[in-house]
């Protein structure tokens, strides 16, 4: 049976014998829909009930948000108990380098708090583990010519638009796949990630996908790159996702939606829309949500050009070259309100950042995180070293030596820059 999850929830009962109806088929398209799920940051209702024999309790559940519209777009507003609790993650985490302390805006600590339902030690526990795969991985580091070939056929791409709302638009073609190297395919979702946060407007934090099913068929899902895909989407980048648009799927893919839907969040529900191009409603959604003279022709829009791989590379190049700049103080879109870099001190002794948020203050006091060796230890450090074998979203190296889990920031960290050693 395969096991999957969503937050902190492993599926119910019900949803398993779901898994069960249709045989392999079934099984891919539900969880092509929980990739879906995963990434929009939904939570499974604790009851194995369906929402309608419960009570209204997860109807009014949003504290800190203004309640949801259609389209999906929530506007965020911080309350002063979850204010608290993104200050404590933030004292939990300590100082750091400058880049990594860049990642770590308030609104980037409200996101991992958000997925795990405002829980401080398992949002910190989770943030850590980022900020060691960030420190390994090196997201921000991919440039275009790294992945290029992944690209050619336009299976994703940012789509020079935005919606009404500002979010970047990434398109999905799953019959445009190209390749069969779950690696290179993992690279090149976490690079397109990247770019879309990179486009992202100030006080954004969520992007929309569109997923334009023409010609899909279910030789183009792959059990394998689902399960890392849901996995770098749920564990490194939580509640980015704030619209999931299916343009055209099979006609078999809402009923499964209808069984899943009823264990779910309103919120999460109303951030995934079904859009057919035969459908009277579908022109209205869209309108509802882009500028349809910007919006390309696939998706019932007025612009006939489509992708261009020319122009794409022209425009990811671009791109490339403001990358370094983005994960700087003075230029980030998050700069009021980032993790205390470490202080320029010419001595190298740890700091540990033990997922363990438990330890105490007069400990912290005894070792003050003054100095620049950061050690990104976790409690989970048994699973990661597992995935990091058996995984290729994690510890890649560009062709270098293993590494260790030690950050060694030199003098160049004073301009954003981290040495891995």
């Amino acid at each position: 049976m395969l096991r999957l999850c969503v937050g902190d929830y492993r599926l119910s009962r019900w949803q398993k014998i779901v898994l069960s109806w249709g045989g392999v088929e079934s099984s891919f398209l539900f969880m092509l829909i929980w990739v879906l799920l995963i990434f929009l940051g939904s939570k499974l209702l604790s009851s194995p009930f369906p929402r309608s024999i419960r009570d209204s309790h997860f109807e009014t559940m949003s504290t800190g948000l203004k309640k949801s519209p259609s389209n999906g777009y929530e506007k965020p507003s911080t309350s002063k108990e979850q204010q608290e609790k993104i200050n404590e993650v933030r004292r939990l985490i300590g100082p750091l380098p400058d880049r990594l302390s860049i990642y770590c805006s308030d609104a980037s600590i409200a996101r991992y708090l958000t997925a795990r339902n405002w829980n401080v030690k398992k949002a910190t526990k989770m943030l850590k583990e980022t900020l060691k795969w960030r420190s390994e991985y090196k997201p921000e580091e991919i440039r275009w010519e790294d992945i290029a070939q992944e690209a050619e056929t336009g299976k994703i791409y940012r789509a020079n638009y935005i919606d009404k709302h500002g979010r970047t638009v990434l398109v999905m073609k799953p019959s445009c796949q190209n390749s069969k190297s779950t690696k290179g395919q993992i690279k090149y979702l976490v690079y397109c990630m990247e770019n879309a946060i990179l486009n992202l407007p100030p006080n954004q934090e969520q992007m929309v996908w569109m997923i334009d099913f023409q010609g899909f068929n279910l030789s183009n899902i792959s059990v394998k790159l689902t399960r890392e895909t849901a996995h770098v989407l749920q564990d490194r980048y939580p509640e980015r996702l704030g619209l999931a648009i299916l343009y055209n799927p099979p006609k078999f893919f809402e009923p499964f939606w209808t069984v899943v839907k009823p264990f779910l969040e309103p919120k999460t529900c109303k951030k995934v829309k079904f859009v057919y191009s035969d459908d009277l409603n579908a022109k209205k959604i869209m309108e509802d949500l882009f500028d349809m003279d910007k919006l390309e022709s696939a998706f019932g829009g007025n612009d006939t050009v489509g992708f261009n791989i020319n122009k794409y590379s022209e425009s990811m190049r671009e791109d490339d070259k403001k990358m370094p700049s983005f994960w700087t103080k003075d230029s980030h879109p998050s700069g009021a309100a980032l993790q205390p870099a470490l202080a320029n001190d010419p001595t190298l002794t740890p700091i540990n950042l033990q997922s363990d948020s438990d330890a105490s203050d007069k400990e912290r006091a005894e070792n003050p995180p003054s100095l620049t060796h950061i050690n990104l230890q976790s409690d989970s450090d048994a699973s990661d070293k597992e995935r990091a074998e058996n995984s290729p979203s994690h510890g890649v190296n560009s062709g270098e030596g293993p590494l260790d889990n030690n950050v060694l920031v030199s003098d160049e960290s004073r301009n954003g820059a981290v040495g891995i050693h």
